[in-house]
């Protein structure tokens, strides 16, 4: 499989969101929005994307919560202690959690197998890489057995070098979450607000939960998607089946979404309900057989997500929504703008 999307482009440093769009003066659905239709492009703003959209179309939103998934701690070395701060990224069925460890905004790559970190309430252990010949991302025994309930007394939102400061929980919470576990947020949603979703489902747009709870962001541009645990309920499975059945379009909302219904799809494109772990990546050997576009942030060059983009809609839709939005200078990131992608 090609590691590399073929979508290609630089992003200068001042189209990097480096705060909430409120912080900007703006309401969350008040950010740009294009729209890519086939080969035409349209910019407008995200909360008139029902002018976009048809009666029977649905969207699969993500129903996962946020977690305040950092926390600052001591890493403790043979030669003494170095502050780090720790990523809570998946927890595991046996209840360890994969973890990465950073330390000036950059992954701590020299940890090894019993290393230990001083956290609030006691000491993480490191117990194996999580990936065979990585030392990135590891598999850590908690201090505490219910980490959810931790991080909400002890933890701050994961946040970047491009965001200019630390913002409340609340800021990477979108309306659709209420199932906590994902390090980060399914920004994809964040755009939607209430006032917006009753507006669409006024219209006669038809909106749908899943469930993905998403790992850590930070990859490297050559790394695949990890695994992670997702569900297709049995009432959002048949109500896919019932839309495309019906000449309605099924449009994901974010990466996430997607991962999660084509993990849930048969190969004639049905989807059954199913949940547990999906280790899916979308690209060249894999297109998406279920979604009809999605609803999508802007993404970095070379991200697995853009693999992902061009297996719904195309490589050529891609890069030609790209252009334009390096044209119009739209913000990339979780606080960033957005676009509709729809295969033509």
């Amino acid at each position: 499989m090609r590691v590399h999307p073929q979508t290609r482009f630089t992003l200068p440093d001042e189209l990097n969101a480096a705060q909430p769009p409120e912080a900007r003066g703006l309401v969350r659905d008040q950010v740009k929005l294009l729209v890519a239709a086939g080969s035409a492009i349209t910019h407008t703003r995200f909360d008139r994307i029902g002018e976009h959209l048809r009666p029977g179309d649905l969207l699969l939103v993500n129903t996962s919560a946020t977690l305040a998934a950092a926390v600052d701690g001591s890493w403790i070395t043979g030669s003494g202690v170095a502050p780090v701060v720790v990523h809570f990224s998946t927890e595991l069925d046996d209840g360890t959690w994969v973890v990465e460890l950073r330390s000036g905004g950059t992954p701590m790559l020299g940890a090894a197998d019993g290393d230990q970190v001083e956290l609030p309430e006691g000491v993480l252990t490191l117990l194996s890489p999580y990936q065979l010949g990585l030392t990135r991302l590891w598999i850590a025994q908690p201090p505490v057995p219910d980490v959810v309930e931790y991080l909400r007394r002890h933890g701050r939102p994961i946040s970047y070098k491009y965001v200019s400061r630390e913002w409340p929980l609340a800021f990477y919470q979108t309306v659709f979450a209420n199932q906590p576990g994902s390090a980060e947020m399914p920004s994809a949603g964040r755009p939607f607000s209430f006032e917006l979703v009753s507006h669409l489902a006024a219209a006669g747009v038809l909106i749908a939960p899943i469930l993905l709870h998403c790992g850590v962001s930070s990859l490297e541009s050559h790394e695949p998607p990890l695994p992670e645990r997702y569900a297709v309920p049995e009432h959002t499975a048949r109500l896919v089946n019932w839309v495309k059945a019906n000449g309605g379009r099924v449009i994901a909302v974010g990466t996430t979404a997607v991962r999660a219904i084509e993990t849930a799809a048969l190969p004639d494109g049905s989807v059954v309900a199913a949940e547990g772990w999906t280790d899916l990546v979308l690209g060249p050997d894999r297109s998406a057989v279920v979604v009809d576009g999605l609803v999508t942030g802007m993404h970095a060059p070379d991200a697995s997500h853009l693999l992902l983009l061009e297996s719904v809609v195309g490589a050529d839709i891609v890069q030609h929504a790209y252009n334009a939005a390096l044209e119009q200078h739209y913000l990339w990131h979780e606080f960033g703008d957005t676009s509709l992608l729809l295969r033509s």
